[in-house]
């Protein structure tokens, strides 16, 4: 059924003027002159081809057509406010739905997110690690993604675009003169011996003593600051970073707002 245009705007300044029934008291509540209120209300009685009010010696009254409509209204716009509350709500919510590589979970984001839950303890979360899953299709709030820049997203860089060669300690064995390639060009003449498919994969292989590999230094900086990986050689600055991301909307929400804020901050 094709629904009809409802001129809202009008229909709030018509309901402003039948409680106070004065177009001044109506103007000083909506924060517009009378003339404007006058404005509004001959034009919607033009929309609906009715006279709504008429002025008599005791003032301003409704008439018998203007009355009729009120009820259903005031009903209608309580009813708006309870649609625009039900979608505030998924703002306000303490569920978070975040997609992000599963070693970069892991080695980053997992330990500050104990620590955001701790301050929060009502806040759950779902993980998708698939970095790259559509917004929509799984109901995301945001996600990680180790890229160039947001692209047509919402984002903030969670640390500079820098990369390091690493490699577990030759005191632990290992195989620091091979090369683990996931993507990142090598150094000139030097061919890789074991190909992945990501940063994360390469960053498992080095800790397993697989070989060295290039990696985004966020990436690679727990397990360096542990002992398990050595640098070779970095930082230097590379092109691709950690982004948080999300569309505008999710972008806009308390709750994403409330994340980054946390995150950003250390």
């Amino acid at each position: 059924m094709k629904r009809t245009h409802l001129p809202l705007n009008a229909l709030r300044v018509y309901d402003a003027a039948a409680r106070h029934l004065s177009f001044t008291r109506a103007a000083d509540e909506l924060a517009v002159t009378p003339a404007a209120v006058g404005q509004q209300i001959r034009a919607l009685e033009d929309h609906l081809g009715t006279v709504l009010f008429r002025r008599t010696s005791k003032g301003l009254e409704l008439t018998q057509e203007g009355a009729a409509g009120l009820d259903a209204l005031r009903e209608g716009f309580l009813k708006f406010e309870e649609s625009v509350s039900a979608m505030q709500a998924g703002q306000a919510s303490d569920s978070y739905t975040i997609a992000c590589p599963r070693e970069f979970y892991a080695q980053w984001l997992a330990p500050r997110l104990a620590k955001f839950g701790e301050a929060n303890p009502e806040i759950k979360f779902t993980f998708v690690a698939d970095e790259n899953a559509d917004f929509t299709e799984t109901n995301l709030d945001c996600a990680i993604r180790l890229v160039d820049g947001p692209g047509d997203l919402q984002g903030i860089e969670l640390d500079e675009a820098r990369r390091v060669t690493v490699a577990r300690p030759g005191d632990q064995g290992g195989a620091p003169d091979q090369w683990i390639d996931w993507g990142l060009p090598l150094q000139d003449g030097m061919a890789a011996h074991v190909t992945v498919s990501n940063a994360g994969q390469a960053l498992s292989s080095a800790l397993a003593g697989l070989g060295k590999a290039i990696l985004p230094e966020l990436l690679a900086k727990e397990s360096i600051e542990a002992g398990k990986l050595e640098v070779l050689d970095g930082p230097h600055t590379g092109t691709r970073a950690y982004w948080l991301v999300a569309p505008t909307p999710q972008w806009r929400t308390k709750k994403v707002k409330s994340l980054v804020s946390f995150l950003s901050a250390g």
